[in-house]
């Protein structure tokens, strides 16, 4: 049912849409931001449901229009989060205790597994912008106490590794999503 609009449904009432609010999200400064909004919004599709990666990357793409950088960085993050989830995981838990991630919001999950994967794989990207990036996600896509819990485990994160030494964290890198 990928594709699918509300409106397709056999229960639409066009007169309920009226009172459908739209958020309108602020568009993303560059390129990479729009790619990873998109990366998120699959890895929470994927996180939450039996979708596969691959395909919900597809369907994501259809309705974002990136340029093929984009949709590279979308698909490089998408598969190096998949492939590294439990090592991701284990590694967020170490900085987040006292948060059971299985008990973290999906989007906040998602948010960290795609900074702490940037900060051990995208070695070329400064800590600061990587934060920055997963604060904005927090801001847009995330509740209330998103921004300020995101921002303290990525700190923390950020407060043990430097330049010269990434999070000791050993991840696959992937091409694409597939």
């Amino acid at each position: 049912m990928y594709g699918a609009k509300l409106t397709d449904s056999l229960n639409f009432n066009p007169e309920d849409a009226e009172s459908i609010e739209v958020v309108e999200h602020p568009p993303a400064s560059t390129e990479r931001s729009a790619a990873r909004r998109v990366a998120l919004q699959v890895l929470y599709e994927v996180d939450c449901s039996s979708h596969l990666a691959g395909e919900v990357i597809a369907a994501r793409l259809s309705d974002e229009a990136l340029p093929r950088r984009g949709e590279k960085y979308v698909r490089q993050v998408v598969a190096g989060v998949t492939a590294n989830r439990d090592q991701l995981d284990a590694f967020i838990q170490r900085f987040a205790s006292e948060f059971p991630l299985d008990q973290v919001a999906i989007v906040d999950r998602n948010i960290l597994r795609m900074g702490v994967y940037e900060l051990a794989a995208q070695q070329n990207t400064s800590i600061n912008v990587i934060i920055a990036e997963a604060m904005e996600l927090a801001n847009i896509y995330g509740a209330e106490g998103s921004l300020r819990f995101v921002n303290g485990v990525l700190g923390a994160i950020a407060a043990e590794a430097t330049a010269d030494t990434p999070p000791q964290l050993v991840v696959t890198e992937t091409e694409d999503g597939e």
